[in-house]
């Protein structure tokens, strides 16, 4: 008996499968359509493309009548990185706060409630969680993101939140593998390089994602970031020694032992597009053991599709990408479809509304409670902004303004930058902060004080003509607490801000 090689239909629909692409609009277009019918099994969900529940309902609805198997993925890690809630903040706090709390029942029962909400909208793939260990404080993408510097205590909250969001029939995916916390550089922008020794790779970065796969992650995925120690030359995104030899090695070899589905981060982030290009990252990245290309934060159109599908049939025609690997590739993704439109049927949990905002007031820190009077009065809320972390957009809002014009109506607010601090001086800025609040209390909120010195000098301005000033961190707490009442809130989502305005003006739970 003859066996036939495998044809050109078949390998283009192999070549489409891989591919996790974006789009623009709250409706799938034509093109999109059409390409599910011919092989893509997967898309890629931003703020761009959600107005309300009840509409990304209708357009999940509308690829599935397409392709009732598509894994319709999504970047929800709730805290500051929001789609659901762009427009609104998040309803759940981030990592960094459920860290804080370190109830891993309280993580389980936050990750069960977003699946929830996710799996009702028809979404079954979240990216997410991240089970970075956050052991550099300067870290500028990931920070409050990460449950926490301590990798035993990120092991445990990613294993529970992975336990959590899969119960709801939401399939996990641990990131950013193999650890994106000792960076300085965002991989939005470059290339970061971790020096770390394989030792200390061993004893903090993978110790998140071994228990991620022993608590079923269903998906992992890959980190633009060079290890030396690891392969000297690529990325763990385009290495073979990350994605083969470490992630999906059994642990007797010194590996993960993984099964399931390995995807990239986005590919058109500068650390690998500046570097390789969008089209041979992406040839790399399969080679070198992924199995599904993310593609569509910033590219998200027709030509983008097929320039990479028809780059990855080229690379297989021309013997640089082997055709098993190929389609091995796309089996798995075909197969965490097949899994999640299961759990999609099976899957039931009962709603918990509150229980976001129940674990950013347990997470609050307060410094000063004891001599603090609630404010009776509306006050001045001065936002000191820093530069916007990409994964989290600068389109989300944040803060407790809003939260304390709810509760003592006549708040006023102004926002401030570090152009404004470095251009004027802090004493100029401090001064006009002054003039615009008039005998107001002051609530100065700033993001990681620590990583802005303009905002510490700015701080210590505040507090040293005005002793009542009310400061409110939002980013990772590592800057020494000022002002009569310090409350830090591990994290700017809307609950975490509503938390910390409910203990500013004495009223809450």
């Amino acid at each position: 008996m003859t066996t036939l090689a495998r044809g050109p239909s078949t390998l283009t629909r192999d070549a489409l499968a891989v591919l996790q692409p974006g789009f623009t609009g709250t409706s799938a277009p034509d093109w999109l359509l059409r390409r599910l019918g011919e092989g893509l099994a997967s898309v890629g969900l931003f703020g761009r493309n959600i107005a309300s529940p009840a509409q990304l309902a209708a357009l999940t609805a509308q690829l599935r009548a397409e392709r009732p198997d598509v894994i319709v993925a999504i970047d929800e890690e709730g805290g500051d990185v929001t789609r659901l809630e762009t427009r609104t903040g998040s309803s759940f706090p981030g990592n960094l706060a459920l860290g804080t709390v370190d109830d891993l029942a309280l993580t389980r029962a936050v990750a069960r409630e977003l699946g929830r909400r996710l799996a009702e909208c028809g979404v079954n793939l979240n990216w997410a969680p991240s089970a970075d260990v956050n052991s550099n404080p300067d870290n500028p993408v990931i920070g409050v993101r990460s449950f926490g510097a301590e990798p035993e205590l990120v092991a445990r909250h990613t294993a529970a939140y992975i336990e959590g969001i899969q119960a709801a029939g939401v399939a996990a995916c641990a990131k950013h593998f193999p650890g994106h916390g000792d960076t300085d550089v965002d991989s939005h922008h470059d290339l970061p390089r971790i020096g770390a020794e394989l030792g200390t790779l061993y004893a903090r970065e993978l110790v998140p994602f071994r228990a991620a796969v022993a608590a079923g992650t269903r998906a992992v995925m890959s980190a633009h970031i060079l290890l030396p120690a690891l392969d000297p030359d690529r990325p763990a995104t385009l290495s073979a020694s990350a994605l083969n030899g470490l992630l999906r090695a059994p642990a007797a070899e010194g590996g993960l032992g993984f099964t399931g589905l390995v995807v990239t981060d986005g590919m058109e982030m500068r650390a690998i597009s500046a570097t390789y290009g969008l089209e041979r990252g992406s040839v790399l990245a399969i080679a070198a053991g992924a199995d599904a290309i993310c593609v569509g934060g910033g590219l998200a159109d027709e030509e983008t599709v097929l320039l990479l599908r028809d780059a990855l049939v080229r690379a297989v025609r021309e013997g640089e990408l082997a055709e098993s690997r190929l389609a091995e590739a796309a089996a798995r993704v075909r197969a965490l479809g097949a899994w999640a439109r299961g759990a999609g049927t099976t899957s039931r949990s009962a709603p918990a509304p509150e229980v976001g905002l129940s674990a950013a007031r347990r997470a609050l820190r307060i410094t000063g409670r004891g001599a603090y009077r609630p404010l009776t009065r509306a006050p001045y809320v001065a936002a000191f902004t820093g530069v916007a972390n990409i994964a989290v957009g600068e389109e989300t809002p944040w803060g407790v303004a809003a939260e304390l014009a709810r509760l003592l109506p006549g708040t006023r607010t102004g926002a401030y930058g570090r152009a404004e601090a470095e251009g004027a001086g802090a004493a100029a800025l401090v001064s006009h902060v002054f003039a615009e609040a008039g005998d107001r209390t002051v609530v100065a909120v700033v993001r990681d004080a620590h990583r802005n010195p303009w905002m510490a000098e700015v701080l210590d301005a505040l507090v040293a003509v005005r002793p009542d000033t009310v400061v409110v961190e939002m980013g990772v707490p590592q800057a020494r607490p000022t002002g009569a009442l310090h409350i830090a809130t591990h994290g700017a989502a809307r609950v975490c801000g509503l938390a910390a305005a409910e203990v500013i003006a004495g009223s809450g739970g």
